[in-house]
């Protein structure tokens, strides 16, 4: 078993690229939704308000902070292994990476959901 099969979240490289590609379509339209909400609505506190109280929505900004995260962390991996050499530094960086993408997915649920 190489690296890969240890720190990448696919277990092969079109996986990732799954990945990448899925995530980037899924940021994309909730990017264009939100650009749409704001160019169409007076946005005050009770639309933005109402617009999360919706289940469909935070269903699909949860969707969107899981793509952010999966998009992240291939990204950094592939960047982490081209660029780092020294395999304990390359382990030290990628761990700070996932438990700060770690913290970021369990810190934005706790305010979708409001938990």
């Amino acid at each position: 078993m190489g690296m890969n099969s240890v720190t990448n979240i696919g277990r092969n490289g079109i996986q990732d690229w799954i990945i990448q590609r899925v995530s980037a379509y899924v940021l994309a339209l909730y990017t264009l939704f939100l650009l749409g909400f704001f160019i169409s609505t007076d946005v005050d506190y009770q639309s933005w308000s109402a617009l999360f109280d919706q289940a469909w929505f935070k269903i699909f900004t949860l969707l969107a902070l899981l793509s952010i995260a999966g998009h992240a962390w291939v990204g950094l991996w592939t960047v982490s292994t081209d660029y780092i050499k020294s395999a304990g530094q390359r382990m030290l960086a990628q761990a700070v990476v996932i438990l700060t993408v770690f913290v970021y997915v369990v810190w934005g649920i706790q305010i979708i959901w409001g938990l």
